[in-house]
């Protein structure tokens, strides 16, 4: 499985753990790549989120992985990208879940509200855990509608402009 990860200054320490991790510890297979940032010098998180979750939507990764210091800046600024689904978890049931029955596509995680022990927790259920389908591919298919609702300029023969 291919990841993509990226974080700010402040996840910095614990996307550098999480990425050890995962090369020397965890039971999965997995290729890394690191989209920044690659020291603790400040970085607004909207930056790196964007070409993390832009990877992912073009399907170049199968997931994403993004630290910030709450996890919810880096969540908020993935899901502006069209066919992402990113997830702040702070504990593995809801990090198996999301996958479970959202088919979440990156992860978000707070590095100032999860230690890297139980981080590395919730990134191997994230990571470990298929997508169910069935009902659930309804669920994820109206969230779908929602975003092109939303996140589509309306044509012309909709009432936009020319």
């Amino acid at each position: 499985m291919k990841i993509a990860f990226g974080s700010d200054h402040a996840g910095f320490q614990l996307k550098e753990d999480l990425k050890k991790y995962l090369k020397e510890d965890a039971q999965l297979e997995v290729e890394c790549y690191d989209f920044g940032v690659f020291d603790e010098n400040p970085l607004d998180y909207p930056e790196i989120a964007l070409v993390v979750a832009e990877s992912v939507a073009r399907g170049e990764f199968e997931r994403g992985v993004l630290v910030c210091g709450t996890g919810v800046g880096m969540a908020i600024s993935a899901n502006k990208v069209s066919g992402i689904r990113a997830a702040g978890c702070s504990e593995p049931f809801t990090a198996r879940m999301t996958r479970k029955h959202n088919d979440a596509n990156i992860l978000t995680l707070g590095s100032r509200a999860v230690g890297p022990g139980l981080a590395q927790e919730i990134l191997e259920a994230f990571l470990a855990t298929p997508f169910e389908g069935g009902r659930h591919l309804r669920r994820v298919g109206k969230m779908g509608l929602i975003e092109e609702k939303y996140m589509f300029p309306p044509s012309p023969a909709e009432g936009g402009e020319e």
